[in-house]
């Protein structure tokens, strides 16, 4: 696999497959309207305030790469853009709905467990069963180019890792540190020492204990 994006050309590639997607009437997509795509509120992580020049950049190096390409209709002279990133006759990049999807998600929000894709990727794709997010995702790891996913080591106070598109360079992520052997309590003389002291104590105790105890059977007895 060596497709390579930035942050930014990431994002646009990910608004366009999501507006193909969800939005087929409105596909391909003005500028501007990539632009109000790329800066997002809602389903975007992390949020980003891309200027018009910015996308515009991006746009015009993912088109010289081959990834983008410009389409205008014959009503409008606005030209609009549409991805050739995945599933057309210009790329080799062939995805499963599912895998669309998952991989689409993880280029908008960056890496996700699969409980959290379980829950965003039907927006998009139907799942046809509860183990299909996990499925896909084992599919995009081992294809044959290259894998396009990983699983990142698992974080601090996460229960499970997160898989991230291998599109972008991965993030640092902290492991969860493994736990630490329980250290064996070895005796010291000393301690030893303070034990056998303890324990003669308590016998002199109950020794004293068990005579007062005596003493008042007999008086009572009496």
């Amino acid at each position: 696999m060596n497709i390579r994006l930035s942050a930014v050309e990431a994002r646009i590639i990910g608004s366009l497959i999501e507006k193909q997607i969800t939005t087929p009437d409105q596909y391909p997509l003005s500028l501007n309207a990539l632009v109000n795509a790329c800066n997002q509120k809602s389903n975007r992580e992390p949020l980003m305030q891309l200027e018009e020049a910015e996308v515009r950049a991006a746009v015009d190096g993912l088109a010289r790469r081959h990834l983008v390409m410009e389409k205008s209709g014959f009503v409008s002279r606005v030209p609009k853009y549409q991805h050739i990133f995945c599933n057309t006759e210009f790329g080799s990049l062939k995805f499963t709905p599912q895998e669309t999807a998952i991989v689409c998600e993880l280029l908008l929000r960056g890496p996700q467990t699969p409980g959290e894709l379980r829950t965003r990727v039907p927006r998009m794709a139907d799942l046809p069963d509860a183990g299909g997010v996990e499925s896909s995702l084992e599919s995009l790891a081992s294809r044959p180019e290259g894998a396009l996913v990983a699983q990142l080591p698992r974080e601090v106070g996460r229960r499970d890792s997160r898989w991230a598109q291998l599109f972008e360079e991965l993030p640092d992520v902290t492991a969860a540190p493994a736990p630490e052997p329980v250290a064996r309590a070895e005796a010291t003389p000393r301690a030893a020492s303070d034990l056998a002291a303890r324990v003669e104590a308590l016998e002199a105790e109950v020794a004293k204990l068990r005579e007062e105890l005596w003493q008042l059977r007999q008086e009572r007895g009496a």
